[in-house]
């Protein structure tokens, strides 16, 4: 199959249980995401206040480092200190990783803490970074290069001394990101828990949709084509609450197989009363056609001399009432078919009908090739069949009608009788010119023509191929067309005759 043919091939559409789920995983997807975003910034904006709060404390400690250096030192008016090491570093209570830069009379002192505790300098892009913050008192997040994210604030003191601390926020960073991890497994299970619960939930609220769907089922499994029709099948009543949506489709449901089972009574009583027409108008018909046929005959065996213009009226005559009668014994058939009449159960030949059918298909169409294919000469002969022998050799004989009427002279039909199986086959294939689609679609239906005409000459009544799957069907058997230009077979399969039957 090409590329383009996959592309243009529909995709199956999921089922609303499906669905359902989905929508309820994707619901609860969304909740959590939202959850899980609210609470990961709360935590964070929580943990950072509590950094402000300890930055806030730890830089009003780096500006009193000085004073107290100055202080505790044996002459106070010894000069402030010079060493590379800010005074705030060397206090008791400082946290692990505490930056601080100390800038006073054109001095600069500075450095951190590391794991250890021990202070250690800060290069020239750190100390750059900080000196270039606004002493403004407003704690602000940075990423120092080699130490990671911090949270700075620049102040200045009375006499105009620049200080700078800052505290790390890698152990805040990495308790949002465990509680993220946290949040993300909780979601999945969450997800995973939730679409089984609702998988089965969705199941058994659904299932009085199924049975709603079973009973819809059954009936369109009904044979509702033909005959007297009763559906029987109701949705329970416990599916047809009018308070719950499946409850309203069951009870439209049951409202329109009620009004679909009025529509086919009226429909078969209608039908009925149309048959019973046609078979009575059709036997009625017979009495006074065979009068005027029984009249045209005494009238060219009169011993008097009877004009050529009314012998040959009295000959159309004839010929038009042997005609009808013709179509009136077809319609009779038809309306004892449908009427169910019982046929004749006897055993038929079936290769005996073929044979004498061909032969007298050789004598109404000498301009044809007749052939019939009873199988190798040493092969057991065909299995007789269990039916009508009138009515089949009615079929083969409209079959090969039907061959010879609408196939040119010097056409070749081939009958063939095959056992296959449980059934006898029976074939009629000629090489004419074929069946037309939009013919072929309705060849068995009544009144059905190769062509529009009605005389006589080019056309017919349009029953013959409507007996035949009448007939066919009457036997518990089938009929199939298969044609195309030069090969058109008609195949009836009937039912083997068993010991049982």
């Amino acid at each position: 199959m090409s590329e383009a043919a996959s592309s243009r091939r529909p995709r199956g559409r999921w089922t609303l249980r499906r669905r359902l789920v989905a929508v309820v995983l994707i619901l609860l997807a969304a909740v959590a995401a939202v959850m899980g975003v609210v609470s990961t910034v709360a935590l964070r904006s929580s943990l950072i206040g509590q950094i402000d709060d300890r930055l806030s404390a730890a830089s009003q400690r780096a500006q009193q480092a000085p004073q107290r250096f100055q202080e505790d030192a044996p002459d106070p008016s010894a000069p402030r200190p010079s060493t590379q090491t800010p005074p705030a570093l060397g206090l008791p209570g400082q946290d692990v990783g505490t930056v601080n830069v100390y800038q006073f009379d054109g001095i600069t002192l500075s450095g951190y803490l590391d794991d250890n505790g021990d202070s250690q300098e800060l290069t020239d892009a750190q100390l750059d970074l900080l000196l270039s913050l606004t002493p403004d008192g407003d704690p602000i997040t940075l990423d120092l290069p080699d130490l990671g994210s911090y949270r700075a604030v620049a102040v200045t003191n009375a006499d105009g001394d620049l200080s700078v601390t800052a505290l790390p926020l890698a152990d805040a960073t990495a308790t949002v990101d465990a509680f993220l991890a946290v949040e993300i497994a909780v979601g999945v299970v969450g997800l995973l828990v939730g679409g089984g619960l609702a998988t089965v939930l969705l199941r058994r609220e659904l299932r009085p949709l199924d049975r709603v769907a079973a009973t819809a089922t059954r009936v369109a499994e009904m044979p509702l084509a033909r005959g007297a029709v009763q559906i029987a099948e109701r949705v329970p009543e416990a599916d047809t609450d009018p308070g719950t949506e499946v409850g309203k489709v069951g009870s439209a449901l049951n409202r329109m197989l009620g009004h679909v089972e009025s529509a086919l009574s009226a429909r078969h009583e209608s039908e009925t009363q149309v048959r019973r027409f046609v078979a009575d108008a059709s036997h009625e018909l017979r009495t006074p056609l065979a009068s005027i046929r029984g009249y045209a005959e005494l009238v060219q065996r009169l011993p008097e001399p009877v004009p050529q213009d009314a012998r040959r009226a009295m000959d159309r005559v004839e010929s038009e009432a042997t005609r009808m009668t013709g179509l009136v014994e077809d319609m009779l058939l038809l309306a004892r078919l449908d009427a169910g009449r019982d046929l004749d159960q006897t055993e038929v030949d079936l290769a005996g009908l073929a044979v004498d059918a061909v032969a007298d298909a050789h004598v109404a169409g000498p301009d044809h090739v007749w052939h019939l294919d009873l199988g190798e000469e040493d092969a057991e002969p065909p299995s007789p069949v269990i039916g009508d022998e009138h009515r089949l050799r009615q079929v083969l004989l409209n079959l090969l009608s039907n061959a010879r009427v609408h196939t040119p002279p010097g056409s070749t039909v081939t009958v063939s009788v095959r056992d296959e199986g449980t059934q006898v086959v029976l074939r009629v294939r000629d090489d004419g010119p074929g069946i037309a689609e939009p013919l072929r679609s309705r060849l068995f239906e009544r009144f059905t023509r190769g062509d529009e005409s009605r005389n006589r000459a080019a056309g017919s009544t349009g029953l013959g191929l409507a007996i035949v799957h009448a007939v066919v069907t009457a036997h518990s058997g089938t009929i199939e067309v298969d044609s195309t230009p030069g090969a058109t077979t008609f195949t009836v399969r009937l039912p083997r005759a068993t010991a049982e039957a």
